[in-house]
């Protein structure tokens, strides 16, 4: 079985048609590849993958990261977090329930932030027989390319500050409040607010409102303002993707070139249950 490709006619997306169970040679995983970078966004749908299988697929993309909130690692896969809305008996989440719910890119605090990252739908809530939960995601290879030539020129070699304790949060996040050993884990960390992809050369924006603390070498008040515009510019209508998820869903995005938000629209008893698997990628340049 070869892979094959349907595009979804937004900005980034395309389902590859491909069952990840069985056996994949190098040539078919080179193709995959390929597809993914084009799309910057794929999709195996109806997946029924085991927890060992979806690692094992993830690593061909690299070294897997194990998330820095051990609280919600799935036993026994350290490289699995969990991301659910779901309580066990005692009231508390199984999971991170507010994973997502601003836009980002992950991991982009690290000094290697993520490649790609790896969602396999469990359980996904649904109203009336629709799917709720979908997760949006913003092509910033698009927006880099459709910035105006002084702006491109003003951000050339800039580099923006990450500070992981310094992303959005969500009102009341029942996320866990980071920890002294967590904080010294995630210093601040510069990286260059246009990123070349380090597999096809493609230039895209890598900054985040909020994420990003300042610009080396700018002002504060003018460094802030004007990550706030490139935030605001990435988010746009014509960049955007928004996938909705079906049971069996295996969806992963690539970091360098897309920031994400999930969309909270459910509540329990609406259940959602995905298990995340994160690839660690190269030093940005």
């Amino acid at each position: 079985m070869r892979p094959s490709v349907t595009k979804s006619g937004a900005a980034c997306g395309a389902e590859i048609g491909f069952d990840l169970a069985q056996d994949i040679d190098d040539p078919t995983f080179r193709e995959i590849e390929c597809i993914f970078h084009d799309n910057i966004v794929v999709v195996f749908r109806g997946q029924q993958l085991s927890n060992e299988r979806h690692i094992e697929f993830s690593s061909r993309f690299g070294e897997l990261e194990i998330h820095i909130v051990k609280k919600y690692l799935l036993p026994g896969f350290p490289q699995i977090l969990l991301i659910s809305n779901i309580r066990n008996e005692a009231g508390e989440h199984i999971g991170l329930a507010d994973a997502g719910f601003t836009w980002h890119t992950d991991t982009s605090y690290r000094r290697r932030p993520s490649r790609c990252s790896l969602l396999y739908a469990k359980e996904v809530p649904h109203r009336d027989g629709v799917p709720l939960g979908d997760t949006v995601f913003a092509n910033t290879i698009a927006a880099y390319e459709a910035l105006p030539e002084p702006t491109k020129r003003r951000i050339e070699g800039r580099k923006a500050i990450h500070r992981y304790s310094a992303r959005r949060r969500v009102a009341d996040s029942p996320r866990p409040k980071l920890t002294a050993e967590q904080l010294s884990e995630t210093p601040d960390i510069a990286h260059p607010i246009v990123r070349t992809h380090p597999y096809t050369g493609r230039k895209s924006l890598y900054v985040t409102a909020g994420e990003c603390i300042g610009i080396e070498g700018m002002p504060e008040d003018e460094a802030v303002d004007l990550i706030a515009e490139l935030d605001a510019h990435c988010v746009r209508p014509e960049f955007l993707y928004r996938h909705k998820w079906q049971v069996g869903d295996l969806l992963m995005w690539d970091n360098a070139t897309a920031m994400h938000l999930a969309i909270c629209d459910y509540a329990l008893p609406q259940r959602r249950l995905m298990h995340r698997t994160t690839v660690i990628g190269t030093v940005p340049f």
